[in-house]
């Protein structure tokens, strides 16, 4: 499965949260697409699932990064494989 590239993910789920925390009516088509967009993106078919998956490939790849000083490489096991 192809990772989308963390600052991309990054801006979904930040965007998604920002538009689900206002509850408007006149952007919940907006939220629609964010959530689509997610779920596609993480191989899930739940926003919930698709959040918490995106958040631990983040969280994966800032390890990756701190790891080996802003240069991140393949690892084996879970999370996303990130190469810059």
């Amino acid at each position: 499965m192809l990772m989308p590239h963390p600052a991309v993910l990054r801006t979904l789920v930040d965007e998604y949260e920002a538009v689900t925390s206002t509850g408007s009516v006149a952007e919940s088509a907006r939220a629609q697409d964010l959530a689509y967009t997610l779920c596609v993106s993480t191989g899930t078919r739940e926003v919930t699932l698709a959040l918490e998956t995106a958040r631990r490939w983040l969280a994966a790849a800032s390890a990756a990064d701190a790891g080996t000083g802003g240069a991140a490489r393949p690892r084996s096991g879970e999370g996303p494989h990130v190469y810059a």
